[in-house]
């Protein structure tokens, strides 16, 4: 095929009244409405894009490319003669003159047919031009054939730094990078991360974190409990983002203030009806806050006969995921006939901790019994039988039903062991200092740190899965199997310890510490100075072991699951995803709690944060 290659032509500039629509363009009729809009436009901002035509044998410029703007000049002109003294570009218009009547026409039907929007570098500082001109929103968006919400976010871009705009139009920025620096409230730090993200691809999350290093997420929990209008009240200074409906708050210490006023008034309000209330500054109660408290429980209503058949059928129904509204109701009214309530005496001895869910709901666990008021609550009946006679024990017979089984409890008691022994591994000196320790006198006669029999205290769960267990820790067969198993005999003692001797002190010290360290029994001394050695090693058990649908959540019931979803998401308990999770069977909810801990990406669908992460990083069951 052959090209034909064009020489590029030169813009010449010529009176209004020398110009007329071209039979050549395609465009011949025009809406008048629209021709008025483009008028106003042009009134604003005056031409941005030259016109295109070829010279007639009068003299005369036909326009092909362009008839819409030349009418609109036309009607711009003769709505107000004086337009032409601020554009003067509408006096004397800037035509692009074809050479020849083949390109003349080969212009008309490229513009025609394939027409463009102006660049967004472009289109934002049109849009700012006619808003410093006086144009609001409305005209705006009509003369642009745009919607108003489209010309709010491009004039949030025209306030951006020229600096900002030339790079986007230069390509050295994406419009989605531009949309991240206008979260900027200082030009100096925009210029300075614009240099830093020039040329390269880089996320509009990480410019805006660059642009605001000190700011709140509207998000975060405290500002949710405080709320964005008393933040805004108190004098606090926020931005939103249009771009992805975000908000930003850079009053950190005022935030604060805040939310400890509004805890301390919850405290308040609260404490009206109980002895005590301690506010808890985390998400969270800390584990082993309660650990010297004496816990109490509502006391139980009774359901008559009636009833109690009733509930029984409302359960099954309910079970069964086929209540309807009014039934979920009435089985609703005659749960909390069972589960019942704290009594005014119980109220006059105790007290609750609350917190602030990361959802920004507040929380309250009740209740709670201080050693100081212990005295107090046994003489009013309070605390009974076992626990009023054991400090720090709740009593058996107000105690609900543990949530975990007798297997599952012994199993996370191995894991919890193995963590601890396997911290060990790595303490050789704290080895030695407890193999001593345990062997003398120092320890008392009756204390036996290792169980050197030697034992084989149980380290490994019956569903090790999601353990990671170290071959170090392996017991060794058991010593009646020597009889059977030729290998595991050793026939010359003598050799066999000049052998073991010869591998050096590397290889001794190695083998003591396996050996010893797997003889360590689960609560070995006591519950505290074990406590003491778990916290001296750095055990964890979530160092060693990640919980999954078949080692745990499968094993406990599906009201657990939903408390224990519901804690480590903050997601809203009446929000149509929490419910849809709380009405899968338990087999699917054990198994959206195993990805809710190992699944990034189901991670994100809930929405979850560095904060959250790490909460469900730290987690493990209260059950030791």
């Amino acid at each position: 095929m052959k090209t034909e290659i064009i020489a590029a032509a030169a813009i010449q500039y010529f009176p209004l009244a020398q110009l007329y629509v071209s039979d050549m363009n395609p465009r011949q009729d025009a809406d008048p409405e629209g021709i008025d809009l483009l008028a106003d436009s042009l009134a604003m901002i005056g031409l941005i894009q030259n016109l295109s035509g070829t010279v007639d044998a009068d003299g005369r410029v036909g326009i092909v490319a362009g008839g819409r703007r030349l009418r609109a000049i036309a009607r711009a002109v003769e709505r107000d003669p004086t337009v032409t003294k601020r554009h003067p570009e509408l006096a004397s218009v800037p035509v692009r003159i074809a050479p020849d009547e083949a390109t003349a026409r080969a212009w008309a039907s490229a513009e025609n047919a394939a027409r463009e929007d102006l660049a967004p570098a472009d289109e934002i500082r049109a849009y700012g031009r006619m808003k410093d001109a006086g144009a609001d929103v409305s005209t705006i968006a009509r003369s642009f054939g745009k919607t108003e919400a489209h010309v709010y976010r491009r004039l949030s871009l025209a306030a951006l730094p020229a600096a900002v705009l030339d790079a986007l139009k230069a390509g050295q920025i994406s419009l989605g990078m531009a949309k991240a620096f206008t979260v900027s409230q200082d030009e100096a730090l925009t210029l300075q991360v614009l240099a830093e993200v020039m040329g390269r691809d880089v996320s509009e999350y990480r410019i805006k974190q660059a642009l605001q290093p000190e700011a709140i997420s509207g998000t975060d929990r405290r500002a949710l409990f405080v709320g964005l209008d008393a933040y805004t009240a108190a004098g606090g200074r926020m931005n939103r983002d249009l771009f992805s409906d975000t908000t930003a708050l850079h009053d950190g210490d005022l935030l604060a203030r805040l939310f400890t006023k509004k805890m301390n008034e919850a405290a308040a309000k609260i404490g009206e009806v109980w002895k005590w209330v301690e506010a808890m500054p985390d998400s969270y109660v800390p584990y082993g806050t309660a650990e010297k408290l004496d816990r109490i429980y509502p006391v139980p209503g009774v359901l008559s006969e009636e009833q109690s058949e009733r509930y029984d059928e409302l359960a099954e129904l309910a079970e069964g995921d086929v209540l309807d509204e009014a039934g979920q109701a009435e089985f609703a009214d005659l749960t909390n006939i069972v589960e019942g309530g704290f009594t005014d005496a119980q109220r006059a001895v105790a007290g609750v901790f609350i917190y602030v869910r990361n959802d920004g709901t507040l929380g309250e666990t009740a209740a709670w019994v201080r050693p100081e008021d212990r005295a107090e609550a046994i003489e009013a009946e309070v605390l009974t039988g076992h626990a009023a006679t054991r400090h720090g024990a709740a009593s058996v017979e107000d105690a609900p039903k543990s949530p975990y089984s007798g297997a599952l409890v012994e199993d996370m008691k191995a894991v919890r062991l193995a963590a601890i022994q396997t911290a060990l591994l790595d303490k050789p000196e704290m080895i030695f200092d407890l193999l001593a320790f345990g062997m003398s006198l120092a320890s008392g006669v009756s204390t036996h740190v290792f169980d050197l029999s030697p034992g084989r205290p149980n380290n490994c769960p019956s569903k090790p899965e999601g353990l990671e267990f170290s071959e170090r820790l392996t017991h060794a067969p058991a010593g009646h199997e020597a009889w059977s198993r030729r290998e595991l005999r050793v026939d010359d003692l003598a050799t066999a310890f000049r052998t073991f001797i010869a591998a050096g002190k590397k290889a001794r010290n190695a083998a003591l510490v396996e050996s010893v360290a797997r003889t360590l029994p689960y609560g070995a001394g006591s519950a505290e100075f074990f406590g003491l050695i778990e916290a001296d090693a750095g055990a964890g058990v979530r160092k060693v072991w990640t919980p999954t649908a078949e080692n745990f959540f499968s094993r406990v019931s599906a009201d657990y699951l939903d408390t224990l979803h519901l804690e480590l998401t903050g997601c809203d308990p009446q929000g149509n995803g929490f419910k849809a999770h709380k009405a899968q069977k338990k087999a699917e909810k054990a198994y959206c709690m195993e990805r809710l801990f190992s699944d990034a990406e189901y991670q994100k669908a809930w929405k979850i944060d560095a904060e959250k992460k790490a909460r469900i990083e730290a987690w493990t069951p209260d059950c030791f």
